[in-house]
């Protein structure tokens, strides 16, 4: 009997991926909200091979930096004119 061939290692320049159960943990919300997101276009982009989706790490950064909220500072100042 002969041994299969081994899978090819990921090649460095691709990003990590999370499905969507990954995702859901990491960011401590239930899988249907991240459905509920993206189905109003507010969520971390994707990836879809087939019926799975696929986020990589590196959008879900972008992403949950674009979250953040301003800094005290910047609330407090009063708008420019």
């Amino acid at each position: 009997m002969t041994n299969p061939t081994p899978l090819p290692l990921p090649s460095p320049d691709l990003p990590p991926l999370l499905d969507i159960r990954e995702l859901s943990e990491y960011l401590g919300v239930a899988v249907s909200t991240i459905y509920d997101w993206r189905s109003r276009g507010v969520g971390p982009r994707a990836y879809r091979f087939g019926k799975h989706l696929k986020f990589a790490v590196t959008d879900v950064t972008e992403w949950i930096e674009a979250q953040r909220d301003p800094s005290p500072a910047a609330l407090s100042r009063p708008p420019r004119r």
